[in-house]
């Protein structure tokens, strides 16, 4: 991309160009190859497995805040 813009702001480029390109874990077959397709959209190259996820990581923080909110309110058995 290219910001022409202060330091600041190519920072944060940067820390988000990292985070789109980097591989992350795959929870269907745990294996490291997971990378970004599209905008919010994951594939594993492994097994194949799309997921959606967040625009330039896999998980983002509410996703997560949420996912912990839903297995807390699953009823036990």
């Amino acid at each position: 991309m290219g910001s022409h813009y202060g330091v600041k702001i190519r920072k944060r480029e940067n820390d988000v160009l990292k985070q789109q390109r980097a591989s992350y874990v795959c929870p269907t077959c745990q294996k490291q190859n997971v990378k970004r397709k599209g905008y919010a959209h994951w594939l594993c190259g492994s097994c194949g497995t799309e997921l959606s996820g967040g625009a330039y990581s896999l998980a983002t923080s509410v996703g997560i805040s949420a996912r912990k909110t839903l297995q807390s309110l699953k009823p036990k058995k």
